[in-house]
């Protein structure tokens, strides 16, 4: 049997959020430990893709996912972008990997020049210098020459560029299976079970 991961998850401005919703509720079923970290434009974004409510207090945060996805005492930690003793903030007390999902190119740019301004920033930063998985998904397009040169140079320091492009071999029928899709490709790269889709060449 698997031992559990902690896994740092980022929600951005960026418009995917059902995207990290449902990864939220995969890595907390599958008996992960999750250090959650949101922006405020990303309580924007959760109200207008899907009438969620993101309350401006941790604690209640918290509360609203542990009760939505039965998940146990402790098991989610959510944590504000300025809170700086977090354990995340530190690469003394790093996760096991991170997933900013979904990734703004704003959000991007800033890891790619490792400016560390707010806690999703730092904790990303923390993940590429302690040499632990980092994975960006970000849901743009089209990339412009900017975008593309910050993500080469983070995937040369070590960062998992995963865009939010799904597949249709598995001739998806609804919304919920397409966001399946990438969620599904986040897990393996996270190196975590799952049996959200069948695999290329399973039936």
């Amino acid at each position: 049997m698997n031992q559990p991961l902690t896994i740092t998850l980022a929600y951005t401005g960026a418009s995917g959020m059902p995207y990290g919703i449902r990864l939220l509720e995969m890595l907390l079923k599958s008996g992960n430990r999750v250090y959650l970290l949101y922006s405020q434009v990303a309580q924007i974004v959760a109200q207008q893709e899907m009438n969620l409510a993101l309350p401006s207090r941790t604690k209640e945060v918290e509360q609203l996912f542990n009760q939505r996805f039965n998940a146990t005492e402790g098991q989610l930690r959510v944590f504000g972008r300025e809170e700086w003793f977090a354990p995340v903030a530190s690469g003394s007390n790093p996760a096991d990997a991170m997933v900013v999902c979904p990734c703004t190119m704003g959000t991007m740019a800033a890891i790619a020049a490792g400016l560390s301004q707010n806690l999703i920033e730092r904790a990303a930063d923390v993940m590429l210098k302690e040499n632990r998985k980092l994975i960006l998904v970000p849901r743009e397009t089209p990339f412009s020459v900017i975008h593309l040169e910050n993500m080469l140079k983070l995937a040369r320091s070590g960062a998992v560029i995963l865009p939010a492009n799904p597949g249709f071999y598995h001739h998806p029928e609804t919304v919920q299976e397409v966001v399946d899709f990438i969620v599904a490709r986040t897990l393996d790269h996270l190196g975590i079970p799952h049996t959200l889709m069948p695999r290329w060449g399973e039936e």
